[in-house]
């Protein structure tokens, strides 16, 4: 008994008709994502880089669409069940060669068709099973990266606060060095400033007994030049007297 045709299979289905591209091109991803569940399935498809690809994972999305929405289905356990690309309309045209002959020239297309299907109880089981380890790898992936930044944030904030504290240290050894060298400034100014004093107290004894002096020398002067008038008035009376 012959199995079941690709047309009969059960399951949600999306398909694109007249894609202009050559079945055989479609085929090669295809054959990529057969049996596989939906989440891988995207997942290769989009690191394919063939033309296809593209078109295949919109193909892909429909169907996932058409089995949640129209079949009440969950997205995370369906898998591709059927995938295949049949040939469309070919379109013919020609190209002119050499000695008026001409060149075939075929313009291909294609039917693309994706079939999703529930997975069974084992399977589903083993890829909750393969995710559930996968979420706790990534997980435990997480927590190292947060706790490695968390640690080298710490270490950075340390080495700022040391460089803060070394700077302040710095800051204030130079300011103690700066009053130190003031101090050892201030007794040279002391002696100077205690010399200013007393030449400046010896100018002023100076000065004091030159006005002294000369004040005495201007009082004798003035009495003398005051005693002399009074002498000669006195001794001209005393000749008068005798004559």
């Amino acid at each position: 008994m012959t199995g079941p045709k690709i047309n009969e299979r059960p399951g949600t289905r999306a398909t694109l008709r007249g894609y202009h591209m050559s079945a055989s091109k479609a085929r090669v991803v295809l054959n990529l994502i057969r049996n596989v569940d939906v989440t891988t399935a995207q997942d290769i498809l989009a690191g394919t880089t063939r033309e296809a690809a593209d078109v295949i994972g919109k193909v892909l999305a429909s169907a996932v669409a058409n089995a949640v929405n129209n079949d009440g289905m969950q997205a995370d356990e369906l898998f591709v069940s059927a995938a295949y690309a049949d040939e469309g309309v070919t379109m013919k045209r020609f190209t002119p060669r050499a000695r008026g002959r001409a060149g075939k020239i075929r313009k291909r297309s294609c039917h693309i068709t994706v079939i999703v299907s529930r997975l069974d109880d084992e399977r589903l089981d083993v890829l909750r099973a393969a995710r559930s380890a996968q979420a706790a790898v990534s997980r435990t992936r997480r927590v190292a990266s947060s706790r490695r930044r968390a640690d080298q944030q710490a270490s950075l904030n340390k080495r700022e606060t040391a460089a803060a504290e070394a700077a302040e240290n710095e800051a204030l050894e130079s300011e103690a060095a700066q009053v130190e060298a003031e101090q050892n400034e201030s007794p040279e100014t002391d002696a100077i400033e205690s010399d200013t004093v007393d030449s400046a107290s010896a100018v002023d004894e100076v000065g004091t007994d030159v006005v002294e002096d000369e004040v005495a020398g201007g009082s004798v002067e003035a009495t003398d030049a005051g005693e002399t008038p009074a002498e000669e008035t006195v001794s001209h009376d005393a000749t008068e007297e005798t004559k």
